[in-house]
């Protein structure tokens, strides 16, 4: 029997403060000191940790009176976490933030006190995320996935918006251990449950404890799952966790993928979030939803019945341009009809069942993820194994497409009736489950700001539209990491303006660096091949 939930858990508190700003860290007072003091007086050791590039937490356990001496002006933390990859290998290119000509030298590590909670599985020792600042400007790392998802939803926020998301997560799992694993060669590990049996009210009951337990103990860490199942596969799960914003949503994902893993150790089960682990069943994917809404009315901008358009006008800001809801929250027939004119609109807008839940913001934000979609791609596919799920006749989707309700196009409009009007929202389907959760948030909503601020028309028809030789659809997607890498890395791509320069060349080389890695590899599939043949 799984354990139930109990009570008398300990849930993470409330705490006035708030995240360092963009330009400098923030000072923390002494009464959030004193607070925290109280809140920690029953503990000897704090656990902290950031986020590398590929998703990955990197911390450790420190002393509380060590941690609540470093509140306000931090404290060094090596930089080697972005000069090596996954498996601490250092990048063969020498990288501008951590290299053997600075000495690996430390940033500053700074913990947000905003995402204080206790991890129930390790005797309720308090954790929290990290963000890294450069040590002589004090800004944040050009390069730490939570400053660059910061500096997006800051600008979302100076126009009056903050943007919602949900992910959802697919991942195997196997009766493994990281030694089994080694011992075997990474090589037919055995599958926790057989057969493809989505949605199975059955496969549960033969690992209930370790099934309830992600549910119970990652709502008891402050991860809240909506929902979760089995998906169709041997041993496949999805969680999709509860719509928040953005920040705390890349947050708990990337929390949730650790969670996952631990409970998992704790039972002789490896579950994994590779895109592509197993060659004759499907892949694992990483949705994510998307919604802008109005910090203060919390209206949500997406939904036509709750937001409109108005054309340009130098007097107003590019927020009020974009969104001015009228007093009965409808937009008048008149005010549609000049709109319509205005844009010089498609025929697609009126005659596809659905494009009318749609305001014209999020017209644009769609407009510009399909436009940057290209520039972005190694983000949203950041592993030589993303690109084995990103294939012809899957439901993982290969070209530049959008469609209403369409789960074979890249993005997927949801809205009326599927849903309320303060649902709607739109689903970016590329991403497979090893993405940095972090770094595709960010590169989705900025490249959605993208197409807000210039105003950009759908480079494709939605695949409702149909030509004589089938559905409308877009250009091909990068078929490999190299070729996604190179895109991003390409002089005047929409990445360097959308997340700049800086973390566009560090970024890109350590994809780079992964593809050299593959390029030299002998594979078991080489061996089978060609060693007796040749």
């Amino acid at each position: 029997m799984h354990t139930s939930v109990s009570s008398t858990t300990q849930q993470p508190p409330t705490i006035n403060t708030t995240n360092p700003p963009s330009s400098h860290p923030t000072s923390v007072s002494q009464a959030t000191i004193e607070e925290f003091k109280t809140l920690l007086k029953n503990d000897v050791r704090v656990k902290v940790a950031g986020i590398d590039l590929d998703g990955i937490l990197r911390g450790k356990i420190m002393i509380k009176t060590k941690f609540l001496s470093i509140l306000e002006s931090g404290f060094g933390f090596c930089s080697v976490v972005y000069g090596w990859d996954m498996h601490d290998k250092p990048y063969a290119e020498e990288l501008s933030v951590s290299n053997a000509a600075n000495g690996y030298r430390d940033m500053v590590a700074i913990p947000d006190l905003s995402t204080f909670r206790r991890i129930p599985w390790e005797n309720d020792i308090p954790f929290f995320l990290l963000s890294f600042y450069d040590p002589k400007t004090r800004a944040p790392l050009a390069v730490c996935p939570r400053g660059v998802l910061k500096r997006v939803t800051d600008e979302l926020a100076s126009l009056g918006w903050e943007a919602m998301c949900g992910i959802e997560l697919e991942f195997y799992n196997f009766k493994e251990t990281p030694n089994t694993m080694e011992e075997k060669g990474f090589t037919n590990p055995q599958a926790l449950t057989t057969g493809k049996f989505g949605y199975s009210l059955l496969r549960p009951s033969q690992n209930q404890d370790y099934f309830y337990d992600i549910y119970d103990q990652c709502r008891n860490f402050g991860i809240n799952i909506e929902s979760l199942h089995t998906e169709t596969g041997p041993g496949a799960y999805e969680a999709a966790l509860a719509y928040d914003s953005a920040t705390k949503m890349a947050d708990m994902a990337c929390l949730f993928k650790l969670s996952v893993k631990q409970l998992g150790l704790q039972r002789g089960i490896m579950p994994t979030f590779m895109a592509k682990p197993y060659v004759d069943h499907p892949g694992s994917s990483g949705h994510l939803h998307f919604s802008i809404r109005d910090i203060n009315t919390k209206a949500n901008l997406f939904a036509a019945s709750t937001a409109s358009a108005s054309g340009p006008s130098s007097s107003v800001s590019l927020g009020q341009q974009l969104h001015s809801p009228t007093s009965d929250g409808e937009e008048t027939a008149a005010a549609t009809a000049s709109l319509n004119a205005a844009l010089d609109r498609p025929d697609w807008e009126t005659s596809v069942e659905g494009v009318q839940v749609m305001s014209q913001m999020m017209k644009y934000f769609v407009a510009g993820l399909l436009t940057a979609l290209p520039s972005i791609m190694c983000i949203m596919a950041p592993n030589i194994n993303s690109y084995k799920r990103l294939v012809e006749n899957y439901y993982a989707p290969v070209t530049i497409s959008w469609g209403i309700e369409s789960r074979v196009s890249a993005i997927r409009v949801i809205g009326p009736p599927q849903c309320e009007a303060k649902g709607t929202r739109l689903e970016m389907r590329v991403g497979g489950a090893d993405i940095n959760p972090h770094l595709a948030i960010a590169a989705c909503l900025a490249a959605g700001l993208y197409g807000i601020k210039k105003r950009l028309a759908m480079p494709v028809e939605p695949t409702a539209v149909e030509t004589g030789e089938g559905p409308i659809r877009g250009e091909r997607l990068p078929k490999s990491l190299k070729e996604s890498a190179m895109k991003m890395l390409e002089m005047g791509s929409i990445a360097r303006e959308v997340l700049g320069d800086e973390f566009v060349e560090h970024y890109g080389a350590t994809r780079m660096n992964e593809h050299r890695l593959w390029e030299t590899a002998v594979t078991n599939w080489e061996m089978k091949r060609y060693f007796e043949l040749v």
